[in-house]
């Protein structure tokens, strides 16, 4: 296998940090060492706040991991590391310049390289050049959601430990959070539904407006600072629209649009998008590409579609204030049982839509422990 980067790892990537459940099962069963993240942070609990000022805390499972922080300039650069001890022959720094289709082959341009290949992955993000370049893109699009983030040290309030979601009211459809992370650091940002109407420019202003809000600035601590500068960018969400194949291309993670509709999320799709994409093509093997995309689409579409449908069904009542308020209040006078599973359902420990999908049932459906339980 071989794998091209553009970037030159260790390299930024403007992101939330967040890993579900979702995402660190995938991670689990690639064998990834979690230790080899110098500042992942586990999460056991999280606080939510309305739009109304109601809080509510939500504990997570103590059975292994459902939730936790890793920056993705260590993420991506030791999952860059496992690949190449697994035997990838890694090129970063490499830039894609084309692709040629054949009957048996795909012929890759990259910087300085011509590359021969059966079948390509293309894990190129949002804007993907594979797919422009096979004459699968769609000219303007923008993606979903807007992210915005920053990084902040001297963390001196509970959000040093704790996990916090903000959903404010002129941030609906969307939200705010605070990541905690080693040594008093925290990820900070918000992410909102793309409304044709909020750009970069007003969202640099509603983020200064918003870190002087008095419960954000009480969940930091009054000794905050702010590091280097803030990130925004686009977020694709549409993986029931969207080609998931073209020939002997494979289409996974962002350039497959495979971000959670609801919350914004991409690191466990990504995750699991590269992970059916690989069956596929050992499964149908490089004689029948044919029968490799269907099984990636039919694949895709067991595990994501149904779930994002459901989310964009339940985004849409969270997306206004009453929605957020009445989905607080509910989870706020459930109980400890229905605050621990509300958790496990909003980190993705099974899929959204699992009772609505009988396939994909199993014995111990909604009550399975968490991701990395030796460690």
């Amino acid at each position: 296998m071989i794998v091209l980067d553009k970037a030159t790892f260790p390299r930024d990537k403007c992101c939330g940090d967040g890993l579900t459940t979702l995402a660190l099962r995938e991670l689990d069963g690639l064998g990834f060492d979690h230790g080899a993240v110098i500042d992942w942070y586990d999460v056991d609990r999280a606080a939510l706040r309305s739009p109304s000022g109601r809080e509510v805390v939500v504990p997570l499972p103590d059975d292994g991991k459902y939730a936790a922080v890793a920056p993705r300039l260590q993420l991506d650069d030791a999952l860059v590391e496992l690949a190449r001890k697994a035997g990838a022959d890694i090129h970063d720094g490499i830039a894609f310049d084309g692709l040629t289709t054949g009957t048996d082959s795909i012929t890759v341009t990259a910087t300085g390289l011509t590359i021969e290949a059966r079948y390509v992955v293309a894990a190129d993000g949002m804007w993907s050049p594979t797919r422009k370049a096979l004459g699968a893109g769609e000219a303007g699009y923008l993606g979903e959601w807007h992210g915005f983030r920053q990084y902040a040290r001297n963390v001196t309030g509970p959000a040093a430990e704790q996990l916090y979601v903000w959903f404010e009211p002129d941030l609906t459809p969307g939200y705010a959070w605070s990541f905690p992370l080693p040594n008093g650091r925290a990820n900070i940002g918000f992410g909102v539904l793309r409304d044709g109407e909020r750009r970069i420019q007003s969202m640099k202003g509603l983020w200064e407006d918003l870190l002087q809000r008095p419960h954000v600035r009480e969940a930091l601590g009054e000794q905050v600072e702010l590091e280097d500068r803030h990130t925004a960018w686009p977020i694709p969400a549409r993986v029931d629209n969207i080609a998931l194949t073209c020939g002997r291309t494979l289409f996974v993670g962002d350039a497959a649009a495979a971000t959670d509709v609801m919350t914004g999320e991409g690191i466990g799709q990504a995750l699991l998008t590269g992970r059916l994409a690989a069956e596929a093509i050992l499964g149908a093997g490089a004689g029948q590409p044919d029968v490799a995309s269907a099984s990636y689409e039919r694949a895709v579409a067991h595990h994501l579609i149904a779930d994002h449908r459901m989310s964009a069904l339940l985004g849409r009542v969270l997306s206004t204030s009453w929605g957020a308020r009445g989905a607080l209040r509910v989870v706020a006078s459930s109980g400890d049982w229905g605050r621990r599973n509300f958790a496990r359902w909003m980190f993705e420990d099974e899929p959204r839509a699992i009772l609505l999908t009988p396939s994909r049932w199993h014995r111990r459906m909604l009550r399975q422990p968490g991701a990395f339980q030796s460690a």
